[in-house]
């Protein structure tokens, strides 16, 4: 799996460098101090994983990662907390709060090692097991028009019912393949060929409203400009 890590400190991109190198599957190909140097070379040289510090001094590494056109998994490392819900917002793998162990470290790689290898699956699925109280229900793909959070649980809704299951949203949203789901509200993945209308604030499947948020409204700028 290949990564780079981005961090104004050098300090702390050595603390990433030494737990890299501890991690078998992970391959660091280069680290960088400027924000910017580091988009010159993911435009040559995509990855697979990006260690991101949040607070850096020409741009912060949410709006860097936000402009990126083409995301890998990202896991943010800062010393600060409060901008841990928009680093998950943004579906990112994991959360780092420096100081950070090794074992702390290799738990959020594992994590990223697992959707990797989910993605890059040999093995075509066209279906989810979906986990709702004491069982786990067959669903296609195909059938579902949208996925909603609420609190610990999120809403699978489908052409002819609701199927309620507790998990985080991230979770949720990690079951299903990207190229067939956007991202619309922090709260709201849809169905791409499922959207009927697309106005400003809110979008239609069959009958359904679904609202569309500032922050995701790219998604679908990039979605009906393909």
């Amino acid at each position: 799996m290949k990564a780079i890590a981005i961090d104004d400190e050098p300090i702390a991109l050595e603390v990433v460098r030494s737990h890299a190198s501890k991690v078998p599957f992970l391959d660091l190909k280069a680290d960088f101090t400027d924000a910017f140097k580091a988009i010159e070379y993911l435009q040559r040289e995509p990855v697979d994983l990006i260690f991101l510090d949040i607070k850096m001094p020409d741009i912060s590494g949410i709006d860097f990662f936000n402009s990126l056109s083409k995301k890998p998994m990202v896991i943010f490392t800062t010393a600060y907390s409060e901008h841990a819900v928009t680093s998950f917002e943004l579906d990112a793998v994991d959360y780092l709060l420096k100081p950070f162990s090794l074992a702390r470290f290799i738990k959020g790689c594992n994590k990223a090692f697992e959707l990797y290898n989910y993605r890059n699956s040999s093995e075509v699925s066209d279906h989810v097991f979906i986990k709702t109280g004491f069982e786990q229900i067959k669903v296609l793909f195909d059938e579902i028009l949208y996925l909603e959070a609420a609190g610990n649980y999120v809403t699978f809704a489908l052409k002819d019912k609701n199927i309620l299951s507790r998990s985080t949203f991230n979770e949720a949203v990690d079951l299903l393949p990207r190229e067939k789901f956007i991202r619309v509200h922090r709260s709201y993945l849809v169905a791409a060929n499922k959207i009927d209308r697309i106005e400003r604030h809110q979008l239609t499947i069959t009958d359904r409203k679904v609202p569309v948020s500032e922050a995701y409204s790219q998604n679908l700028n990039e979605l009906t400009n393909k």
